[in-house]
């Protein structure tokens, strides 16, 4: 007798699979995301790592001056970045605590190491994060494959490096 199973039940099955997968995981966070019970709202998570920036090669691609849109946004672009981190490469520690970013993971692995988390966060692609003014950080590709990240911020004009981590 052959069963037939639709492909919306089939993604069903390996959704709760891999979900159920997550939940027996011990060790770095999983799926871009820190545990709930490893989350540390008073920076006492990830220690600031002195290691300097590393293979990492950060274009803007686009960038929008908001004093000149109607938001009328003072000091401000909107911009989108594109970071390419080879096998290796560091995202030195920075903070967020006045340039609020959105990230996006279109290549490769990439480990975080946030001062809000206990344990490492594992990024893969397809994975969103936000960084909030909470946010003080640093990135590690400890992979063979170049990563690949696409990082929508608001930048400060105020600042005189346009490739701020």
């Amino acid at each position: 007798m052959k069963t037939c199973v639709s492909g919306g039940t089939r993604r069903a099955i390996a959704l709760v699979a891999v979900l159920a997968g997550g939940f027996a995981f011990a060790g770095p966070a999983w799926a871009g995301f820190c545990p709930a019970d490893q989350m540390r709202s008073d920076g006492s998570g990830e220690k600031m790592s002195s290691a300097a920036g590393k293979d990492v090669t950060d274009k803007v691609v686009a960038s929008i001056d908001l004093a000149k849109e109607p938001a009328d946004i003072k000091d401000r672009l909107f911009r989108l970045r594109r970071l390419e981190i080879k096998p290796g490469g560091v995202v030195p520690w920075h903070e967020h605590h006045d340039r609020p970013a959105i990230i996006y993971v279109m290549q490769g692995d990439i480990t975080e190491y946030a001062s809000t988390c206990a344990v490492p966060i594992e990024h893969h692609p397809g994975d969103v994060t936000a960084e909030t003014h909470a946010t003080a950080h640093w990135w590690k590709n400890n992979g063979k494959q170049t990563v690949v990240l696409f990082s929508a911020d608001l930048f400060p004009t105020t600042e005189h490096d346009e490739h701020m981590m």
